[in-house]
């Protein structure tokens, strides 16, 4: 069982880098191709994308998940089948009516909410996507309840590719902004085919010998509620989630012109990468955590708990000094020069993702040792500050002040939530170690700001960068006995690297270059 959940959780984080990328090169071509202000239309739409397929899929997806794995594991085919026919029908009827009312709203929200007529149509174009993103999520649902996670990748890649191609060939058709939420439903309708065919192909023959279930109207309504109840928190979190991440471009959309939100859009996308490196981490560890908790082994809670974070913050700062340091080069290289005005809110907002990383992290532990309503609870209290503090900064410092608000929300979040994981868990956190990391991090700080901030610059500062964190983490002494041979057991397996193993770990141990966590 322990292989078929590493394998699992493998292949997720695969086709979540997966739909990260996709999304990142599906950015890139748009932004591009509309320039800013056409960018900027785009860019509100997909707030509304997003709110519209949660609030379709009512965190029903998950749920499939959990009761298909538990009735399957008891052999309840007949239940199990029905699970998801009765989810399926329930979100796409919660997705035509949610289509219904965002097709005959959109007037009103780009006319008077955002003061943008230009936006009108391409919000009328996100309601094609809401039916079909709520089948493909009823679907992954299915496969992830069965341990075929291995077909959810194949169905993102499906349509990661196809979002691409299709926006790029209406863009060129001259429907402008319209054209970029275009090549997104119809990215979804491909998706949608997929996730059937492989759902044919492959789940529902495990159903051949299962006799259909007859349920009356009541009882499948029961069924429908025992579902619902597991989903609401998990719905209301993924809400309130993306609006830590959204509710900036909304209030810029509110407050400024369309091109100052394809600015902050522009920024946005490259602010999450280092969440790439959280979320990897976070997927694993939940089931790690929640084992320790469930066989009440403390110093195994304490060991995955205490390098989870350190490694978070190990990997995830310089990354985010790099960032936030070379933040013009890096948008004149991405997105061209046009979009130099973004890499201000660039450098803040990235450091604002680094305490969000930290939130991810403590998050799925707390979800692990069953307390998951916990980071729900935080989270909308983080809503209603992040909604105060960025229409606030926004109004004083224009996208800057989006940047400014989010940084400050996620910030409180982080210490929040840590608090609360060190009182749940009785874990001690290693103070001293941490601080050596975040003085390492300064270093790389001072010698990139000595480096021009050109694209040649940016390439220097990115290596030496690298090589100069890497010396200051064993010159202060910050890598533990355990992180020796967590690394070197990569390491051993590079043809190049595996020969000069023995001397690395020597050169290490024997300069006292190795720190002991009390």
């Amino acid at each position: 069982m322990s292989n078929k959940i590493i394998k699992n959780s493998l292949i997720l984080i695969i086709g979540n880098l997966l739909f990260r990328v996709g999304g990142y090169i599906n950015r890139l071509v748009v932004s591009r191709l509309l320039g800013p202000e056409g960018y900027g239309l785009y860019g509100l739409t997909l707030p509304f994308q997003g709110i519209f397929q949660i609030l379709s899929a009512g965190g029903l997806p998950p749920a499939i998940a959990k009761y298909v794995a538990e009735y399957n594991a008891k052999d309840e085919k007949q239940l199990t089948r029905q699970v998801i026919i009765t989810a399926t029908k329930f979100m796409i009827l919660m997705a035509i009516l949610l289509s219904i009312i965002l097709l005959f709203s959109s007037d009103f929200i780009a006319n008077v909410i955002f003061h943008k007529p230009a936006v009108v149509w391409p919000l009328r174009a996100v309601s094609i996507i809401t039916p079909f993103s709520v089948v493909v999520g009823a679907m992954r649902g299915a496969f992830q309840g069965f341990y075929k996670n291995e077909y959810t990748v194949y169905n993102r890649l499906a349509e990661q590719i196809s979002t691409i191609v299709f926006a790029i060939v209406f863009i060129f058709a001259g429907l402008y902004a319209m054209g970029a939420v275009l090549g997104t439903a119809f990215g979804f309708i491909v998706s949608a085919i997929t996730a059937v065919f492989l759902y044919k192909r492959y789940i529902n023959p495990l159903f051949e010998d299962a006799t259909p279930l007859k349920l009356s109207f009541d009882e499948e309504v029961k069924l429908l509620w025992m579902l619902i109840k597991f989903a609401i928190p998990v719905a209301v979190t993924a809400l309130s989630e993306m609006a830590i991440y959204d509710i900036g471009t909304l209030v810029i959309g509110t407050l400024m012109l369309s091109k100052d939100v394809g600015f902050y859009n522009a920024a946005d996308p490259i602010s999450r990468i280092p969440l790439i490196i959280s979320l990897s981490i976070s997927t694993v560890l939940l089931p790690a955590a929640s084992e320790a908790y469930a066989l009440n082994d403390h110093s195994l809670l304490q060991e995955y708990v205490v390098d989870c974070l350190r490694y978070s913050i190990l990997t995830v700062l310089p990354l985010c000094v790099l960032i936030s340091i070379f933040s013009l080069p890096i948008m004149i290289i991405l997105f061209g020069s046009v979009y130099a005005p973004s890499s201000g809110v660039l450098s803040i907002l990235v450091i604002g993702m680094s305490f969000y990383t930290i939130y991810m992290i403590c998050s799925s532990i707390l979800q692990g040792i069953n307390n998951p309503r916990i980071p729900m609870y935080i989270l909308l209290v983080g809503t209603l500050i992040n909604l105060i503090s960025n229409y606030y900064f926004v109004k004083e410092y224009g996208i800057l002040g989006a940047g400014i608000g989010t940084t400050i929300t996620t910030a409180i979040l982080m210490a929040i939530i840590v608090a609360i994981v060190i009182r749940k868990t009785s874990i001690r956190i290693p103070w001293n170690n941490i601080l050596r990391i975040l003085i390492a991090n300064i270093i790389l700080a001072i010698i990139c700001l000595l480096i021009p901030k050109s694209i040649m610059g940016c390439i220097v500062g990115f290596v030496m960068g690298g090589v100069i964190y890497l010396i200051s983490i064993l010159r202060l002494r910050i890598m533990t006995k355990r992180d020796l041979n967590f690394f070197m057991s990569f390491l051993n397996r590079m043809p190049f690297i595996n020969k000069y193993e023995e001397k690395i770990v020597k050169y290490i141990e024997n300069n006292n270059l190795i720190y002991k966590i009390e």
